[in-house]
């Protein structure tokens, strides 16, 4: 039985949500196209069916040899801060843009900005679901506190009324090499209870109603030990209707799971070189087995799982047309090899590439997976 904490946490999170939709508005943004944050809570049977349905991958939209892996950058953007409970351990806050978006902003030296900025952008160029990630080297924040994720920690405490007694919305903070975040343009399919889904929840998927293929859902999985995302909680992946309009009161025609927050990778702890080549790919290559059982939180949702050869088949075609002038641009673009805390070292880009190959080849070489 859930206990009376956990039950007002729901609560709030649920009346934290609705408050976050009545700021939202499907204006053009000036930076990239609006994003449409928005859930439908669906009974647990309907959601479960929903991810019995559900597709993993889609063709991409241009040529992977031919799509661009620089994330998109701006230079000067302003915002509005929201005061939301946020959780997470790199800096971040919510802001409203100009054209009436809100956003997740994350700030900071740390890792999660170009892991994520990298991992979202080699997501979605692969063709699986993932945000959008803007890196902007200046963003003014009005409204914003000198310390905003402190204060949106607060709401947690209720002291977060304080900021909204004294807050100066004409004042503003300014933040450099800032990421936001926009979210995948679909509405998300959630219980009252549940949010999300779990890695061991792929298995539920079912190609004779018209869910995903195994090889495409062998692929993710394959795909997030190749990134190290032992970070997947399931609120860190996002099922979604692509369906778009979807109208009340009927079922989802285009179910969709993908990747939502997968800062916590190419390490695993977030842009470590050493660790992410070191870190195994298959738990055993002779029978194609999967885990994350070395990872930190022991892999998280991620269960032993077995890869079908048409599932490495898949995903070694698909990470194979990848140059690498584009792998170039992925780690530059995203600032990998930019000085970090703590001993503020740089590692060259090139061996971010190599390392990456290594990866691959560990995927694309050797006997065929047993079984079908």
């Amino acid at each position: 039985m859930l206990s009376r904490r956990r039950v007002i946490q729901g609560a709030c999170a649920v009346l934290l949500l609705v408050a976050g939709l009545m700021l939202r508005s499907d204006s053009p943004d000036p930076l990239a196209e609006a994003r449409r944050l928005e859930s439908r809570m669906l009974f647990p049977n309907e959601r479960d069916d929903a991810l019995a349905r559900a597709r993993v991958w889609r063709t991409p939209e241009k040529p992977i040899a031919q799509a661009s892996l620089l994330p998109e950058v701006g230079e000067e953007v302003e915002c509005r801060f929201t005061l939301t409970e946020l959780d997470g351990t790199t800096p971040r806050f919510r802001c409203v843009l100009g054209s009436g978006e809100e956003v997740r902003a994350k700030y900071g030296p740390g890792g999660e900005i170009p892991a994520e900025t990298a991992a979202t952008r080699l997501l979605s160029v692969l063709g699986f679901g993932a945000d959008d990630m803007t890196l902007v080297k200046r963003l003014r924040c009005y409204g914003c506190p000198k310390n905003p994720f402190a204060t949106s920690e607060s709401v947690e405490s209720g002291a977060g009324g304080l900021h909204e007694k004294t807050g100066d919305g004409d004042k503003f903070e300014e933040f450099e090499w800032v990421a936001l975040e926009h979210p995948f343009d679909a509405t998300a399919i959630e219980t009252q209870n549940w949010k999300g889904w779990a890695f061991f929840e792929l298995g539920t998927i079912d190609p004779s109603r018209g869910g995903a293929p195994r090889e495409h859902v062998d692929a993710l999985r394959l795909l997030a030990v190749f990134l190290a995302h032992w970070d997947n909680r399931p609120d860190n992946q996002r099922l979604v209707c692509l369906t778009q309009p979807w109208p009340e009161g009927t079922t989802c025609g285009a179910p969709f799971a993908m990747l939502q927050d997968v800062g916590s990778t190419f390490g695993p702890r977030k842009v470590d070189l050493a660790a992410w080549e070191s870190a195994q790919v298959w738990e055993d290559r002779f029978t194609c087995t999967l885990s994350m059982r070395d990872m930190p939180e022991g892999g998280g949702t991620f269960q032993f799982a077995r890869v079908s050869e048409r599932g490495r088949q898949f995903l070694a075609g698909l990470l194979g047309e990848l140059t690498d002038a584009q792998l170039r641009d992925l780690f530059s673009g995203a600032g990998f090899d930019r000085p970090r805390p703590p001993l503020m070292r740089t590692t060259p880009v090139s061996e971010w590439v190599r390392v990456f190959r290594q990866r691959v080849r560990a995927i694309s070489e050797g006997s065929p997976c047993p079984g079908a």
